[in-house]
């Protein structure tokens, strides 16, 4: 599938690339695997393992994580192929710790553009 800014995965081989040749980043509500892709694209995937819950449960976790990186892929570097895998205590969270969690992940990795806010507040505590 394709939205505006980014496009998704969707190939078993496309998610083993990402998987096998990662950098990876974690905190308690999920793992993420980031890969370069030799072009100007971002491609998200996606995983939430059965462990975690039902498919109601499941595809509940996934569009969280897919609405929070919609919302937030303008900011973040293009060229780079990202896998989220949500771990059990994202289970029963909301939009706002999923976001928290994916945003914290990202800039980690160093690939979160400072947004306008961000310099806005930078330069108030400056």
């Amino acid at each position: 599938m394709k939205y505006a800014d980014f496009e998704t995965l969707s190939s078993n081989r496309d998610f083993s690339r990402v998987y096998n040749k990662h950098q990876s980043k974690a905190d308690r509500y999920m793992v993420m695997y980031i890969l370069e892709n030799g072009s100007d694209t971002l491609r998200l995937g996606v995983s939430v393992s059965k462990k975690v819950g039902n498919s109601i449960v499941r595809h509940r976790l996934a569009r969280l994580i897919r609405e929070s990186f919609r919302l937030n892929s303008k900011s973040i570097m293009k060229g780079y192929d990202i896998v989220f895998v949500a771990r059990n205590n994202l289970k029963g969270k909301g939009f706002y710790e999923t976001q928290k969690s994916m945003l914290h992940l990202l800039k980690a990795s160093s690939i979160l553009m400072e947004s306008e806010n961000d310099k806005k507040d930078s330069d108030r505590n400056h």
